[in-house]
């Protein structure tokens, strides 16, 4: 079951005004998604979020695949242990995160 790419990258920080500026200058628009608990850019065919106390000490890339409890089932087969379930995120979207065999936190994405 193969992957569609790096869709989504979500950034961890603890001041979400601070990042926020320093975002839009870096890519040069507005976010898409402005709240206090999330803001959200698109550029360059990626998303790029901001999340305030996230409980993440790095960014996490969110894999978009067509399956998501699929290629669970096989990342956790081939050695990957679940962090966190698929969960819907709002509008269908399904989020989960896996931990590699360095502790590396990964996600998957389905829309």
């Amino acid at each position: 079951m193969s992957t569609q790419g790096i869709k989504t990258v979500l950034h961890p920080v603890t001041d979400l005004a601070a990042a926020k500026a320093v975002y839009t200058v870096l890519l040069g628009i507005e976010p898409q998604a402005d709240s206090p608990y999330y803001v959200g850019y698109d550029a360059g065919g990626q998303h790029i979020g901001l999340v305030p106390n996230s409980g993440t000490t790095a960014p996490v890339a969110y894999w978009e695949v067509a399956d998501i409890h699929g290629k669970l089932a096989e990342v956790t087969a081939a050695g990957a242990k679940v962090n966190e379930e698929p969960k819907n995120v709002g509008n269908g979207r399904l989020v989960a995160t896996f931990t590699d065999a360095d502790g590396n936190v990964l996600g998957l994405l389905q829309d």
